[in-house]
């Protein structure tokens, strides 16, 4: 059946700040209490929505959140005002007070984990939320994700959103950062690959000691239950620990996959055979045939991986049937990575295009373009049954820059989120873009 791979780039919020809130995510914690500047954010994200949906990809946008997040802020106990309860909570827990602030949603990887129509046991597209519970700026996202997914996907007769799953250790999710599908094309059956960083119920197996693992075993198999996927075409493997240490936090930041191509580092997994081999056991299953893309650590080592994000890249497949690899500047600045891509283009293989973009503003708080998409494969028929509103045209994208200009900060230090001008500024700028978005009552939780 045919079918394209939309690109869900999350929108960047006006409240885009950096407050170094996600210990394992090195440059997120290595930026903590800079100032941002939530208006070029938005912009450098909106200028890679476009340029992508120019040549010919399908791109689409998943809105920002609601911040500040009052809801958090009055449930663990601050009263009054709105404007009172910004007071307080920046004079007695401004760590907290920046939780209810973060623009973090604009990672949508983490939105959710996605499975296409062809992979289902009921052949409709399945969604589950991620519940994001390392993290407590993260972890009440799941509640809007899923309304989003909701609007944008509320045809039942192509679509399921499930509820995020528990929100315990034990399921752990991170969404689609540790999630691949592997497939001869994107409208035939493929293979899911999830990746975790730690088993819940067995404490024998592998697990970082300076880092948190965010995905649990637990989890991904909860999600693959859900979706009814089928456990020949279902693949499970372990994160190398020792990558989590080193500041590897998701999968996406160590190796990404598309069609059957599989770009990765040689240190990504804690044992890298036998996930090839139960890859290309599953792919075998659907006349499909693996295609790894290994990269040395004597050519690339890790540090270097995190520093640039080479593997937080998107792997997009073009008409030619070749790939087009999605890097943010960072690698053309990093000596040894950009020796390596030189080298990997010119070699003939899968990947013989780079398309690289300023994301300056994003990677700085710990996320590049793999972080800033949500794969979600659609035939020709749910593509027409999705919401429309969302879908980058340049119409669309006019129209977003005119907003962001209209509403945006050029510039967020950590004293303004005691602002109350700034928390209006945020609720104006989402009541316009659902206008915009055709999206009425969208954060009407």
């Amino acid at each position: 059946m045919t079918a394209r791979e939309f690109n869900f780039d999350g929108l960047v919020g006006p409240s885009h700040n950096y407050a170094g809130l996600s210990f394992g995510n090195v440059a997120s914690f290595s930026n903590v209490r800079s100032a941002s500047n939530p208006k070029q954010a938005a912009l450098q994200g909106l200028a890679k929505m476009r340029a992508l949906a120019q040549r010919g990809f399908a791109q689409a946008l998943l809105p920002p959140q609601s911040r500040p997040n009052f809801r958090l802020l009055r449930k663990i106990g601050f009263t009054g005002t709105d404007a009172q309860v910004l007071e307080k909570a920046y004079r007695e827990a401004p760590v907290i007070l920046a939780c209810a602030y973060s623009a973090s949603a604009m990672w949508t990887a983490n939105a959710a984990t996605v499975s296409p129509s062809a992979d289902t046991h009921d052949s409709r597209v399945h969604f589950t939320p991620a519940n994001l519970n390392n993290k407590l700026h993260r972890a009440d996202e799941h509640p809007q994700s899923e309304r989003t997914l909701r609007a944008i996907f509320k045809d039942d007769k192509y679509f399921s959103v499930h509820p995020a799953l528990p929100g315990t250790p034990a399921f752990g999710d991170e969404g689609a950062a540790n999630h691949t599908r592997f497939a001869a094309t994107h409208g035939s059956k493929g293979v899911e690959f999830f990746v975790y960083g730690r088993v819940e119920f067995d404490p024998s197996a592998p697990s970082p000691k300076k880092y948190p693992a965010r995905q649990t075993f637990e989890a991904s198999a909860a999600i693959a239950r859900l979706h009814g996927l089928d456990p020949l075409r279902t693949v499970y493997a372990s994160q190398s620990p020792d990558v989590i240490d080193q500041g590897v936090f998701h999968n996406d930041v160590i190796a990404v996959g598309s069609a059957n191509v599989l770009f990765y580092h040689e240190c990504a997994f804690a044992n890298e055979a036998v996930a090839l081999a139960d890859l290309r056991n599953g792919l075998s299953t659907v006349n499909a045939e693996l295609v790894p893309v290994r990269v040395p650590v004597a050519d690339v080592t890790v540090a270097d991986a995190v520093a640039s994000y080479l593997f937080n890249s998107q792997l997009l497949l073009k008409d030619t049937g070749k790939m087009a690899l999605v890097i943010p500047q960072e690698c053309h600045e990093n000596a040894a990575v950009a020796k390596y891509l030189d080298g990997m283009v010119a070699s003939g293989g899968p990947i013989d295009e780079l398309l690289h973009f300023d994301l300056r503003q994003s990677m700085r708080n710990g996320g590049g373009p793999a972080c800033l998409r949500l794969r979600v494969v659609l035939t020709d028929e749910e593509a027409q049954a999705m919401h429309q509103g969302v879908i980058m045209t340049d119409d669309l994208y006019h129209k977003l820059v005119a907003w962001v200009e209209k509403h945006y900060r050029d510039t967020i230090e950590p004293k303004d989120l005691a602002d109350p001008q700034l928390a209006i500024e945020c609720q104006t700028a989402l009541d316009d873009l659902t206008k915009i978005l055709n999206l009425p009552g969208l954060y009407d939780l």
